[in-house]
């Protein structure tokens, strides 16, 4: 297992590497403000930690999971529980941060324009 900086499409052996945590999706870290995604970890914190030690601003990253075979983000993790940032939940609960969120990942696995 092998976690991914990944600012632009990942090659099928790096998504491949990213599957291997947790067989049918890939646990995120997305940076909201950069732009930028880790994924592959067995946890969101594993990938969070990384996007830290890149220079990452805390309150910039949530965790999503991406679905390679269905092309679904979904946006519960733990490191999402923010009281301190109006976010209670494991959940994303502001559509305006999901829909960022959707939007920097599918960018970067997708290779789709903003």
């Amino acid at each position: 297992m092998r976690l991914h900086l990944l600012r632009q499409p990942p090659t099928q052996d790096q998504v491949q590497d990213m599957l291997e945590a947790q067989g049918s999706y890939i646990k995120l870290a997305v940076d909201v403000a950069q732009g930028i995604v880790v994924g592959g970890g067995e946890y969101h914190a594993d990938c969070e930690e990384l996007l830290l030690a890149h220079g990452s601003r805390q309150e910039d990253i949530w965790g999503a999971d991406w679905y390679p075979d269905r092309r679904t983000v979904t946006f519960g993790a733990l490191i999402n529980i923010r009281p301190r940032q109006n976010n209670r939940s494991m959940e994303v609960q502001d559509a305006t941060l999901r829909a960022r969120i959707e939007q920097v990942v599918r960018t970067v696995f997708e290779g789709t324009a903003p």
